[in-house]
């Protein structure tokens, strides 16, 4: 490194300070800086979450690292880093091992560390973080000036306290970043991603948090809806409140009623003590109604009621009572069309989407597949006891290119079958491999082909399919509508497409559920409703 590129290096992240960067970009530029200064394979900055280093910029490491977690009991050189007050280097033979063995972003035949060094951040007194650089070739940093190094490492601690004092200002309305990663750290599902429909999202949730308007989150089935309304309750002021729960899908309709509301003693048959509702336990917090286009009809007044004066009615009381709740909704239907069709209040609709956020399905976010990839894989890792586990370049290309119907939720159990396959053929090793590598061979995501109604037909030859229960018929010619009304016509046209795909898929409920992107609890209703007798053939 001659003084002419080191000089000019530093005045770059000087320069940068006055510019009105994003904090992601001011740090990504952090480490081109630091990269052209000191030469390497790979470089990074991480930030000390509890006991936990999180990946917030890369340079040369594969792209999945931005969604792994690191933990320092289990990495020991960055544990080192950060307790050390001066820039610290490893040897070539050091028996530690490197927690980016496998992630540099090189032909697969080359990927292990071999001249590791790292220098911790400080902020006023306090460890922040810490920035990583790598190189595969032993003796890169021989010549490295150590001086030159701990000017940057300030001038990297100024950029940092920057970009944290300007987000403070940006968001002066969020709660405490303790709240958000508690309720992160519960639910091993943090919101990750880079996408431009991702930050979108977050965006949006940023402006509607931190008011008390009723919020309606739309979405395909396993996008990630109950992580947004629990963003929604982390960032408001109701954040130290309860967050009450409900599935609307999951109650029986003579129920719904009793675990909204609550019920007095003796009310119905099997109420042998009074029971407080769920609008009750939220009281001065957020209640949160999953699948609320599951609400029966008759039900819906008295919601509406609930939303516009918070009073509520017990089951069977005849005393009224006021909650102070604010109201987050999510569904995967299109409430629209449920209120054309007569199945859903118009007034409630409109009392719902006060505020309608879409979460973008996982076919539209791009890359931000390969960060939730890491994150499970990393993940499973620990749950299962195996090494650490890493995509190959077919794998991440597989999939990259697949379309995910099942989105976020069918991406994790997909990760979660190509470790267990991986797994299984490490019983017949001796030494287990210090990295689990998944090609596109251990993913069977081709398996979930989208619905096709000539799929159905294919190789038919009678009207019955020999992988179904014989009282699965298939129509055997379109219907006509002449007549009816459209409730009676949106009904004809569920059964014979609700046929057809039981047809295609031998009686499997759980695999018609999948492709029809539907919850299966909900295609139990709507077989229920519509007459179709279908005995499960298979387990799901």
């Amino acid at each position: 490194m001659t003084t002419t590129t080191f000089a000019q290096s530093l005045i770059s992240i000087v320069a940068d300070l006055t510019q009105p960067l994003s904090a992601e970009q001011r740090y990504q530029r952090l480490l081109t800086a630091f990269k052209l200064a000191f030469p390497c394979d790979a470089t990074a900055l991480l930030q000390l979450e509890g006991e936990q280093l999180r990946p917030l910029a890369i340079d040369g490491l594969r792209h999945d690292t931005l969604g792994r977690h690191f933990d320092l009991a289990q990495h020991p050189r960055l544990q080192h880093i950060l307790r050390s007050r001066v820039p610290l280097r490893f040897a070539a033979d050091s028996p530690l091992p490197d927690p980016y063995d496998g992630l540099i972003d090189q032909p697969d035949e080359a990927l292990n560390v071999h001249d590791c060094m790292g220098t911790a951040l400080y902020i006023d007194g306090v460890p922040w973080g810490l920035i990583t650089l790598d190189a595969l070739q032993p003796g890169t940093f021989d010549q490295l000036d150590f001086d030159h190094l701990q000017v940057f490492t300030h001038v990297a601690e100024a950029t940092v306290k920057a970009a944290e004092f300007i987000h403070r200002l940006e968001h002066r309305l969020r709660q405490e970043h303790q709240i958000t990663q508690t309720v992160i750290a519960e639910h091993q599902q943090p919101m990750l991603g880079q996408s431009p429909s991702l930050q979108a999202l977050c965006k949006e949730i940023d402006t509607v948090s931190g008011s008390d308007l009723t919020v309606l989150i739309c979405g395909e089935t396993g996008v990630g809806k109950e992580l947004v309304a629990r963003a929604l309750h982390a960032q408001s002021a109701r954040a130290e409140q309860p967050l009450i729960y409900i599935n609307c899908a999951a109650l029986p309709e003579n129920l719904v009623e009793s675990e909204l509301f609550g019920h007095v003693k003796g009310a119905f048959s099997g109420a042998i003590q009074a029971r407080s509702g769920k609008f009750e336990l939220a009281d001065g917090g957020t209640l949160f109604l999953d699948e609320v286009g599951e609400i029966p009809l008759p039900l819906q007044a008295k919601l509406l009621r609930a939303l516009q004066n918070g009073d509520i009615q017990r089951v069977g009381s005849d005393r009224q009572q006021r909650v102070d709740v604010r109201i987050i909704a999510a569904t995967n239907r299109n409430l629209r069309d449920e209120v054309a069709a007569g199945r859903f209040r118009a007034d409630l609709y409109h009392r719902l989407s006060v505020y309608p956020i879409v979460v973008p399905p996982l076919r539209e976010r791009g890359r931000d597949v390969l960060l939730l990839a890491g994150h499970f894989l990393e993940r499973n890792s620990r749950r299962m006891n195996l090494p650490p586990c890493r995509l190959d370049r077919s794998a991440e290309r597989h999939l990259l290119a697949y379309s995910w119907p099942g989105n976020v939720r069918e991406l994790e159990h997909s990760i979660s079958r190509a470790q267990l396959k991986a797994r299984h053929t490490l019983s017949s090793l001796d030494k287990p491999p210090r990295m689990l590598i998944l090609d596109a061979s251990h993913f069977d995501t081709t398996a979930a082909k989208p619905f096709s109604t000539s799929a159905a037909l294919e190789n038919q030859t009678d009207t019955e399919s020999p992988l179904a229960p014989a009282s699965l018929q298939l129509p055997t010619s379109p219907r006509t509508y002449n007549g009816q009304t459209l409730k009676q016509a949106t009904d004809n046209f569920q059964r014979d497409c609700l046929q057809l795909m039981l047809l295609d898929t031998g009686g499997n409920q759980a695999e018609c559920a999948r492709r029809l992107g539907i919850d299966r609890s909900n295609l139990n209703r709507l077989l229920k409703r519509l007459g179709i007798n279908s005995p499960e053939t298979t387990g799901a």
